[in-house]
């Protein structure tokens, strides 16, 4: 039943009994509102054989979901919630002491913030994530830059950093929505001028969009260069969505994203999803075309049909 507009769940509807209005609070002769009995009947993707049937790869998108989607619609673990060290676990990513020497693609995404650290205050952080791809298509996460600062001194370390990193490195840094994030990605495009910068809309929350990471670190698809900063990086990734702070979340998202522009933040179910609406509008729209009868020959209609395209074709004459 819902209370004060949450949902609260019970075995029986004698346990819901507190969360009733007392009778005095009623109008007279209104009985207390009875509970809503639901009942879940659990399922998995091979009980609806007609979608893998539809859409062959869709159990391949679901393989690739991150572990909560995955258990969710792949093994029907609905008890399953998001939780710290179900999106990221370290032993999923090889640490190495060296990256290729060429690599294909390599961005620094920026997720920003601009206050300063204080005695009376706990600020977010401007994070710098730095991620190559190799020629294989695995993904290689270089270096982490960190700091609580006010907009002049986070705009100076970005351009210090940038000249670090060279001109092959393209930067990006998440754009608000607004005058004011347009504004401020103006700016911050001017500042970088001789660099390659693509400011990039975010969309979707935290957890969708950072589902395409987690992904790729559950396969094994990423590498960590070992250096001071991969215990930070670590603890806030396995602490993830229950920490006060998770920018370095957003600027791994924003960094794979950049990589890989089609991905939109978008899980595969998602994906699934659309291509399966898609395919349910083609087959609606061809089910509403008109279909021609067919009569049987001798009928009365049979002859009609055909009287009338002799006529059709006399006037053509």
């Amino acid at each position: 039943m819902c209370v004060t507009r949450k949902i609260v769940w019970a075995d029986r509807p004698d346990d819901l009994i507190d969360y009733l209005p007392p009778p005095q609070d009623l109008p007279p002769d209104v009985d207390p509102p009875r509970p809503i009995s639901v009942t879940f009947i659990p399922a998995k993707v091979f009980d609806n054989p007609a979608l893998l049937r539809v859409n062959p790869q869709y159990l391949a998108w679901l393989e690739s979901l991150p572990l909560v989607e995955h258990d969710r619609l792949l093994k029907g673990n609905w008890k399953i919630r998001p939780a710290a060290g179900l999106y990221f676990k370290r032993e999923w990513c090889a640490v190495s002491d060296a990256a290729p020497a060429e690599l294909a693609f390599i961005v620094r995404y920026w997720d920003l913030a601009a206050t300063e650290k204080t005695e009376l205050n706990d600020p977010d952080w401007t994070v710098g994530i730095r991620l190559g791809r190799d020629r294989n298509g695995c993904y290689w996460l270089l270096d982490l830059v960190r700091t609580r600062a006010n907009p002049g001194d986070v705009e100076r370390l970005m351009l210090n950093t940038a000249a670090q990193d060279g001109k092959q490195v393209t930067i990006g840094f998440g754009e608000d929505p607004g005058q004011a994030g347009k504004s401020q990605a103006q700016h911050l495009t001017r500042a970088l001028s001789g660099f390659t910068v693509r400011p990039l809309t975010e969309t979707g929350d935290k957890l969708t969009r950072f589902g395409p990471f987690s992904s790729q670190c559950l396969a094994g698809n990423v590498k960590i260069l070992r250096g001071l900063w991969n215990e930070d990086l670590f603890r806030v990734l396995e602490g993830f969505p229950e920490l006060a702070h998770d920018d370095e979340v957003d600027a791994c998202s924003g960094a794979l994203e950049m990589l890989n522009p089609q991905m939109k933040g978008w899980n595969m179910f998602e994906i699934a999803r659309q291509d399966h609406e898609q395919l349910q509008a083609e087959r609606e729209a061809a089910a509403s075309k008109p279909v021609k009868p067919i009569y049987a020959r001798g009928s009365m209609e049979y002859a009609a049909q055909q009287e009338a395209i002799l006529r059709g074709s006399s006037g053509d004459g």
